[in-house]
């Protein structure tokens, strides 16, 4: 399941690049299960980043939670 967690608009001339950093909280990763705790599970979760979720060149990385 695809969930965003965050979004920056950043704006860029034609050739310009920047470098955009986000920081991934538990509460970023937590959710209500089906008795309404807010809780979140370990285990892996892949993290993409790039200008869409249908974006075939997104950057990913997997992120452990113990």
């Amino acid at each position: 399941m695809k969930s965003l967690k965050d979004f920056k608009k950043v704006f860029l001339r034609k050739g310009e690049t920047k470098q955009v950093e986000f920081t991934i909280t538990p509460e970023k990763l937590s959710f209500y299960d089906r008795k309404m705790n807010f809780i979140i599970e370990p285990g892996e979760f892949e993290i993409m980043g790039g200008s869409s979720s249908r974006d075939i060149d997104l950057q990913e990385t997997i992120l452990t939670v113990k």
